[in-house]
């Protein structure tokens, strides 16, 4: 396997901490971005990362999704993926916020929230340009796992993985919780 995809992601870390760091809209409170050094990340993992067939609804259903201030958005219901995690198989669903968008959205919570990883959960983006293969696979990669705004300042609304996206296994890969 090529190991670019590993510097790839270190690369994406490593402006996500400036970004954090120095830019005016940060989530990072004003108030702490001086003392900020940088996010908290499990190693890259190649075992975490799966190029796999999306199984694609052919009747999208929308699905209400809470949010972090007991709000609500609407979501898309597109397809789940399979995947095997540490010996057990592992589904999770996938979503967009527009049938026209080509973007996915991958909200979960793993065994890990709450104790190592932002107790709400954290999110993974695919975008059809970097996450899809010549042959319409998707790479779900899950050291590329991020927290939600939410998990920095309450000042942010965000949404809430499913139910359907509570998963029984540890992902130990990603973002892990921000002790700000």
């Amino acid at each position: 396997m090529d190991d670019t995809w590993i510097e790839e992601i270190e690369t994406q870390r490593q402006h996500k901490d400036h970004y954090f760091a120095k830019d005016p809209r940060s989530p990072i409170p004003d108030d702490e971005r001086a003392e900020f050094d940088g996010l908290d990340y499990y190693p890259v993992d190649p075992d975490y990362r799966f190029v796999v067939e999306l199984d694609a609804h052919d009747d999208s259903k929308p699905v209400t999704v809470g949010t972090s201030t007991d709000g609500e958005q609407e979501y898309l219901v597109w397809g789940e993926f399979a995947v095997e995690v540490d010996g057990e198989d592992v589904t999770v669903t996938a979503y967009k916020s527009d049938p026209g968008d080509d973007r996915l959205w991958v909200p979960f919570r793993d065994a890990t929230s709450g104790a190592e990883t932002y107790g709400a959960g954290r999110y993974l983006d695919l975008e059809p340009d970097h996450h899809r293969t010549d042959d319409g696979r998707w790479i779900l990669d899950f050291n590329e796992a991020y927290n939600p705004t939410c998990a920095y300042s309450d000042r942010y609304e965000c949404p809430l993985p499913p139910p359907t996206n509570w998963l029984d296994v540890r992902i130990e890969a990603g973002e892990r919780d921000f002790e700000g």
